[in-house]
Order: structure tokens, then C-alpha cells, then sequence
């Protein structure tokens, strides 16, 4: 069986001047991100979809991206694997003083077990801890700033909220968030009223935002929540199709009524499917 160091002598090897592979030679830190993304994205998607089978290939294509920026920084002479271990292990380390009291990874834990609001609390206490640090002027420090502008849009919204709610910029629960969710929609209605393409896209985005808003408040991770109504609508629009094949009809020659009664079939059909929304 392949060891990690295998996979490291691959990664090199790919990317050796002479003899390796001419794509691999030609990337950079920059175009190998949005595959990385991708693979993040397709090892959520078999864990959702209880894909087993493929979860560990998937876990280690996640990896091999791993691998390939480090093998980048090596050539650089910025960094090698060795030291992303290293500094992920000093990490959990740090900020799991309730397992690791004496900073000592294989030391034995002697201490009483926290619960898991106040594992949260010091988790958070200590991330702003490690913020503090790494300003070189703690007074321009914003909370907002460690928060990664390349997160998907839904997710970074949940996470400049949270980071802005340690701090008690916040609503005290789900139903004002709700009267905020009310007043951002009918500033959508205004916006289409005046037809001004630009006011509607702004006001949608702040409808978005308080959605997200209401999705934390409720303890609802907006980004799973919405991949699950596309998968929903998915199977829904799947089965509209199948069922129009089997009666050889073209979509396009079914009224909306028509349609909404196979979508209204679709949905009575899942009732009975205990995975399906």
C-alpha cells in the first residue's frame, strides 16, 4: 500500500522540470484553487449523498491539493508538508487546552470535562487571542478580518454575523430577524415598483443576507440548508421529466398547471421516503 511519502515523491516528480508532466509544471498557487474547491465540494457531496464507497477517493483528491500547494512552497523555499503538519498539530493543540492542558500531545488528561459551551467559548476566546497577535496594530484590527473573501457567499455571510455577534452586534433572537426578513422584501417590492435594475440586485442581497441572518438565529448552517433545496428541487424537476417521457410529452407543450400537478405528485410521492425533504 502507498504511503504519504509516496504521494510527496509523486507530487515532486510531477512537477520536475525535465521529466515531468507539462500540465503540472505550468500551475500555480492561483490555478489550482478552483480545483480545490471543487474537490472540497465533491467530498461534501458524497458525504451528503452517503456516498462511502467513493468518500475516500474523494478525501484524497481533497489532499493531493494539499500536497500540491506544498510542493509549490517547497520549490519556493517558503514551506514544506512537513511543516503544514506541524503547524495544524501546534494549532489543535493550543486551542484544545481542555484535552491538552500541558501542551503535551501525548501527555494523559487529568482534568475535569468541559461542556461544549464552554469548549465554544475558550474556542472562540482563543481564536481572538491568535487575531490579536498577528496585528501589528491591535487598534486597526478588525474582527472581520481572518474572514476569507473566497468563501461561498452564503457561508461568508453566516461567519461575518457570528464574528460581529461576538461582540454583541446582534439581533437577541429569530423573530426580529424575521420583522428584518418582512422589510428587506418589501424593499424588493419597491425596487421592481421604480423597475431600477440596480436598487432590485442591492435589495435582494440584503433579503439574502437576512435570510442568512435567520437561518444562524436558528441554528441552520444556510449553506447545507439551500444545497438541500437544490437537491430537492432536483429530484422534483427529475421527476416531472420522467414522468412526461413515459406519457411522451415535451415539456414545452404542458401548461403550468399541468406542471405544478406533477410537481404536487412529486412532493406526495417523497412523503413516504424518509431522505427525501
Amino acid at each position: 500500500m502507498y504511503s504519504l511519502e509516496d504521494l510527496l515523491h509523486l507530487m515532486s516528480r510531477l512537477r520536475d522540470p525535465q521529466y515531468g508532466c507539462p500540465w503540472d509544471i505550468k500551475q500555480t498557487y492561483a490555478t489550482i484553487v478552483p480545483h480545490t474547491l471543487e474537490e472540497a465540494y465533491e467530498v461534501a457531496d458524497a458525504i451528503e449523498r452517503g456516498d462511502f464507497d467513493h468518500l475516500q477517493g474523494e478525501l484524497g483528491d481533497l489532499l493531493f491539493q494539499v500536497v500540491y500547494y506544498s510542493q509549490l512552497a517547497r520549490e519556493e523555499n517558503r514551506f514544506e508538508f512537513a511543516g503544514v503538519i506541524d503547524s495544524i498539530t501546534r494549532k489543535l493543540i493550543r486551542r484544545h487546552p481542555h484535552v491538552f492542558p500541558t501542551g503535551d500531545l501525548y501527555a494523559p488528561v487529568d482534568i475535569p470535562r468541559l461542556s461544549e459551551e464552554q469548549v465554544k467559548r475558550r474556542w472562540e476566546e482563543i481564536k481572538a487571542e491568535e487575531r490579536a497577535e498577528k496585528a501589528s496594530a491591535p487598534e486597526q484590527l478588525s474582527l472581520l478580518d481572518d474572514v476569507p473573501a473566497a468563501l461561498p457567499a452564503l457561508s461568508r455571510s453566516a461567519k461575518l454575523q457570528k464574528r460581529a455577534g461576538q461582540v454583541g452586534f446582534d439581533w437577541p433572537g429569530p423573530l426580529p430577524v424575521l420583522d428584518k426578513v418582512r422589510e428587506e422584501l418589501d424593499e424588493v417590492l419597491e425596487a421592481m415598483a421604480d423597475n431600477d435594475p440596480v436598487a432590485i440586485s442591492d435589495e435582494i442581497g440584503d433579503l439574502l443576507f437576512s435570510v442568512v441572518n435567520l437561518a444562524r438565529h436558528l441554528k441552520v448552517d444556510p449553506e447545507t440548508a439551500l444545497r438541500g433545496a437544490n437537491g430537492k428541487f432536483e429530484r422534483r424537476f427529475r421527476f416531472i421529466e420522467q414522468a412526461l417521457r413515459d406519457t411522451h410529452r415535451p415539456m414545452e407543450d404542458c401548461t403550468l398547471e399541468e406542471l405544478d400537478a406533477l410537481w404536487g405528485e412529486a412532493k406526495r410521492q417523497e412523503k413516504n421516503l424518509p431522505s427525501c425533504g
